[in-house]
């Protein structure tokens, strides 16, 4: 790739925290900050390639644990790899399946060596480990891959922080001695639970090893949202300078702005679209839930503000009768709006740090993005 190797980090502003970066992939270079959209099963929900790409997302998430259950790795494989079976040529991130088995806490049982867990599909047996993890990524072909790691939940005790800590290091030593295909990116994931001591231990513990990123698990899992804040602001600092800080699994398009504020870099959630199938959309005038009665007449656009498709061509009546009607186009129009919205949100953000404008526009969002239907 010209001008800068795979792998390569730049930043190239900073303003208060929050810095602007680009890192270099095998299928793209990813300006940040930036906000990934999650294709957990080889697709973005209700939503084309051709769209994401529309409106401006630079990487999809695949994951491991649902791309090995179905179809599978070898499948993908033979069919050309990840990117060719979903028809996305940008830059892929896939998770190491770890949160997920985390999130099957009833069905698995974790020993040094790995996870063995029954799957959510058919109950069958199937058994994960850094090893395991790598080599499937690297089937997949992803150009971001993620180190296997366990995900605690909150609250945990000491002991278990410690544990799962030690735990996810050894882990990421086998993950790195496994990797064998230089053109993807392996980064590592610092845990440590919402104890300040115990973060900083795991984040220099698993920055020891030279990788090309490091990530933040064990966020957003239970914890209260102003200690999740607390935290971020201080561990953000402690991570490398000079290579990209990956908060995994968060959040709302405030907790981005925060996370940002505190110095991170790359965001991934399935809010945005989930929550779009339930009729909740962001705005710059704060949320909206469409199947409210007060938009059953209402002409205006969703978002006034907005330049999306669903924005320029659709009222707020018409998405709640479709929402209402349980109609199909209603999940492919509400998801277009919210992707779209937090993919101008990293825009206005990456504008606003190059520009040294950013505490203005940090502050606007902390006012406008905590409202409630207050356009209505």
């Amino acid at each position: 790739m010209t001008g800068s190797h795979i792998g390569s980090f730049q930043l190239i502003a900073q303003d208060h925290q929050a810095r602007r970066g680009r890192l270099v992939t095998a299928h793209g270079t990813i300006e940040t900050p930036v906000f990934m959209a999650v294709g957990t099963k080889a697709t973005v929900k209700a939503m084309s390639p051709h769209e994401l790409k529309m409106i401006g997302t630079q990487v999809v998430l695949g994951n491991t644990y649902h791309l090995h259950l179905r179809p599978g790795e070898d499948i993908i494989a033979h069919l050309g790899g990840l990117h060719r079976f979903m028809g996305w040529d940008g830059p892929i991130l896939t998770d190491s399946g770890g949160f997920q088995v985390f999130s099957l806490a009833s069905l698995r049982s974790i020993t040094e060596e790995g996870v063995e867990f029954r799957s959510h599909i058919d109950g069958a047996k199937y058994f994960l480990s850094p090893e395991i993890s790598m080599n499937i990524q690297m089937k997949l072909g992803s150009d971001i891959i993620m180190a296997f790691d366990e995900c605690l939940p909150y609250p945990a005790t000491e002991q278990q922080i410690k544990q799962n800590m030690e735990l996810t290091f050894r882990w990421l030593l086998r993950s790195q001695k496994a990797m064998t295909r230089p053109e993807s990116l392996l980064f590592g994931i610092a845990q440590g639970g919402m104890d300040y001591g115990l973060r900083v231990k795991s984040i220099e513990q698993i920055c020891s090893i030279d990788l090309p990123g490091y990530a933040l698990g064990g966020f957003s899992v239970g914890e209260p949202i102003s200690l999740m804040y607390h935290l971020l602001y201080r561990v953000a600092p402690v991570m490398p300078q000079h290579k990209p800080r990956y908060l995994m699994g968060v959040g709302t398009p405030l907790d981005l702005i925060i996370a940002i504020d505190a110095g991170l870099d790359m965001f991934d959630c399935v809010m945005p679209t989930r929550v779009a199938r339930n009729g909740t959309l962001f705005t710059w005038k704060g949320r909206i839930s469409i199947k409210k009665e007060r938009y059953r007449n209402d002409p205006q656009p969703l978002d006034p503000d907005c330049a999306c498709y669903t924005c320029r061509h659709f009222s707020r009546a018409y998405l709640r009768h479709l929402f209402l009607s349980n109609e199909i186009l209603s999940a492919r129009l509400n998801s277009y709006h919210n992707l779209y919205f937090y993919m101008d949100l990293m825009r206005q953000a990456r504008a606003a740090i190059e520009e040294g404008r950013w505490a203005t526009f940090r502050d606007h969002c902390r006012l406008t993005l905590t409202k409630n239907d207050e356009n209505g």
